[in-house]
């Protein structure tokens, strides 16, 4: 099988993240996205220290009926920082068989240098980049880590990096949906609808326990 990792804070959910999970799937042709929300995201504080259940809850709401679409609590179980390279690392002990691909924005990317163990990353799992607003990756092969970027080849025809190891860095065009979770949270801290910008379930449960009610 071919698994996609989409690794987030999902504080909340909303439709953008369910588009970019849907065209990554279509890209690379995955059978399944797995959701992973993070239980303590290394590189930036949590807003509003939504707890690890609601956030996994809401993912839950949103992804339910889609069966290409599964959510996975392993950063909640494990504790600790979430770090990317410990969840691929459990995932690839637990299908060895499976081919792997780990969606990530490209404002991530062009930080990847700063993470932990980022070189363990591109041996364990193929990427999908995804671009963001205001964050292109001109030329992918720049944008890699000095360290690393002579283990890597660009496919001009294929619009991806390949990696010494046959892992694949692939590039997908950013999700036409403008929709941020910060936007979101202001919106429900000041009164505002939230209509059209998250799952409907996922919107009724954030009214029902009043979750970013006091996030300014």
């Amino acid at each position: 099988m071919k698994i996609g990792l989409m690794g987030g804070t999902f504080n909340p959910v909303h439709l953008a993240h369910l588009r970019i999970a849907e065209e990554a799937r279509e890209l690379c042709a995955l059978d399944r996205v797995l959701f992973i929300p993070a239980a303590d995201p290394p590189h930036k504080p949590l807003a509003g220290e939504v707890p690890f259940a609601r956030r996994y809850e809401m993912v839950r709401l949103a992804i339910a009926g889609n069966p290409a679409f599964g959510i996975s609590d392993i950063e909640g179980k494990r504790g600790g920082k979430s770090y990317s390279i410990d969840t691929i690392a459990s995932f690839r002990a637990a299908h060895p068989d499976d081919r792997l691909f780990f969606i990530i924005g490209s404002d991530s990317f062009l930080e990847i240098g700063l993470w932990y163990r980022f070189a363990e990353i591109f041996r364990s799992c193929g990427l999908i980049v995804v671009e963001r607003p205001g964050c292109p990756v001109g030329d992918p092969l720049a944008a890699l880590p000095i360290a690393i970027r002579g283990e890597f080849v660009y496919n001009d025809a294929a619009n991806c990096l390949e990696h010494e190891s046959g892992q694949e860095v692939h590039f997908m065009k950013g999700c036409p949906l403008d929709i941020s979770s910060t936007d979101i949270r202001r919106l429900v801290a000041t009164g505002q609808s939230i209509t059209y910008l998250v799952p409907p379930d996922v919107e009724t449960y954030i009214n029902e326990q009043r979750i970013y009610n006091e996030c300014r």
